[in-house]
């Protein structure tokens, strides 16, 4: 003999099952897309850390040659040495919550100074 189900004894509960999981999937979706965004922010910051240095290393101004490239709100530090000249790039990343603390990302490169020119001071 089969038994059948009644129709009315699982009504409802997919809802109860959106309204558990639709929080939690959202705040995943919300942390995916400020990954995106922090990764984003430090390829930037890469970019702008290699022009700076080797803009310095030549003798020129590194927070200058960088400026076109820096991501919205990122700050250029040169250190220069004998031999050679590193860049450093910070840059705050916002991210999606209106709460949630500012992440900090940072890129450094370094140059050597070449052969006949001076480095730059910062």
């Amino acid at each position: 003999m089969i038994r059948r189900r009644l129709a009315g004894r699982d009504r409802g509960s997919f809802t109860a099952e959106l309204a558990a999981g639709l929080p939690a999937l959202l705040l995943l979706l919300l942390a995916g897309l400020t990954a995106v965004n922090a990764v984003t922010t430090r390829a930037g910051c890469l970019y702008a850390a290699r022009e700076a240095a080797l803009a310095a290393s030549r003798g020129e101004d590194g927070a200058s040659a960088a400026a076109p490239s820096l991501p919205p709100g990122a700050d250029v530090t040169l250190s220069v040495g004998d031999e050679r000249v590193q860049a450093t790039v910070r840059a705050p990343v916002r991210a999606l919550g209106a709460r949630l603390p500012r992440i900090a990302v940072v890129a450094t490169a370094v140059a050597a100074v070449e052969p006949g020119a001076t480095a730059a001071d910062p």
